[in-house]
């Protein structure tokens, strides 16, 4: 079928040039790996269809504006706009995964993964970005122990050493900066609802 060798680009340039067909054809060719990616986030059906029609009413809103500049990676392209819609309605609805406070902070086993795909790729990232910036939250002293031992994997007795306080004062200060980062996700938990 012709349809299958025509490139994504050519598709795209093609609808931007006013043929409507070639949307269709780009949705079709897609619309499965889009909707599993989105249904496996939220694990609702209608939620899916929601978010997957949000998705293609911005693309179409981004092509009609000309504002499309990803020449030929027009899946990437589009996986972004769904995965950022999954953030968007998590935080709309109050549903941001809540993190344990244990020993281990949870969120940072998740930072280290080595071994992910495009879509986790680009979760991690957000995640990562997130948590830098809660952590500039810390007071001081706290924020220097958690980014040497999470960062910089630097021993308690080395931290001790770099700091000039004892390691317990080192262990107390990462005790309470993932306390604090709790206090400060949860915080903005809540201001994301409003």
């Amino acid at each position: 079928m012709q349809n299958q060798l025509t490139s994504d680009a050519t598709l795209v340039h093609s609808y931007i040039n006013g043929n409507e067909c070639a949307l269709e054809i780009l949705i079709h060719r897609h619309k499965q790996k889009i909707y599993s990616f989105i249904y496996s986030k939220v694990y609702d059906k209608d939620i899916a269809e929601d978010i997957f029609q949000d998705t293609f009413i911005k693309v179409i809103q981004t092509l009609k504006r000309g504002a499309y500049n990803e020449e030929g990676k027009f899946l990437p392209w589009v996986m972004r706009i769904a995965h950022n819609l999954v953030i968007d309605y998590f935080r709309k609805n109050n549903r941001m995964p809540k993190f344990d406070n244990t020993d281990e902070f949870d969120i940072f086993s998740v930072l280290s993964d080595n071994s992910l795909n495009a879509e986790s790729y680009l979760i991690k990232m957000q995640v990562e970005n997130d948590v830098r910036r809660l952590i500039e939250e810390l007071p001081e002293d706290q924020k220097q122990v958690l980014l040497m031992r999470i960062y910089e994997d630097l021993s308690f007795k080395d931290i001790s050493d770099k700091t000039g306080v004892s390691i317990n004062t080192a262990l107390g200060r990462m005790r309470y900066a993932l306390i604090n980062l709790r206090k400060v996700i949860e915080k903005h938990n809540i201001v994301l609802t409003n």
